[in-house]
């Protein structure tokens, strides 16, 4: 669901900055492109333009392992789910209808209703698997083959 929330011109700098991006990014982050860029946006108007675009809908927000929240303009309007590179940050939406199912399923079972829910999923992208030190799966799956 997608509200609708004033144009300025800070809020436009920071959807066009957003929209040239791929990967989910820091408020410091986009705060150094928008400088880099020569636009005249402080620090803690980003804070605040954020979040009134996650509330919106209009941006996605994820909070890293580190507690550090991300942002994103998706491509994809429609709910969806997304698979981040642990190293790089490099990002893909999906959609995934047996997921859906799946969630609606197990509510169901339990007696729940109104759902609502998110799912990324961290990984290595192609890119990063040579050089990274298994985790997670992969090193359970490494030690029970050694």
């Amino acid at each position: 669901m997608t509200k609708v929330v004033r144009q300025t011109r800070q809020r436009t700098a920071i959807l066009n900055c957003l929209a040239t991006e791929r990967d989910f990014m820091t408020a410091q982050q986009l705060y150094d492109l928008l400088r880099d860029d020569d636009q005249p946006v402080g620090l803690a108007t980003v804070y605040r333009n954020l979040q009134s675009l996650v509330d919106a809908g209009l941006v996605d927000v994820l909070i890293t392992d580190e507690g550090e929240a991300i942002y994103r303009q998706c491509r994809i309007e429609e709910h969806h789910h997304h698979l981040l590179c642990r190293v790089c940050g490099h990002t893909i939406e999906f959609v995934a209808p047996e997921l859906e199912r799946w969630a609606h399923r197990i509510a169901q079972e339990n007696g729940f209703t109104d759902l609502h829910h998110t799912m990324e999923i961290y990984g290595l992208c192609p890119k990063h698997q040579e050089s990274a030190e298994p985790t997670g799966d992969a090193a359970a799956s490494a030690e029970q083959s050694g």
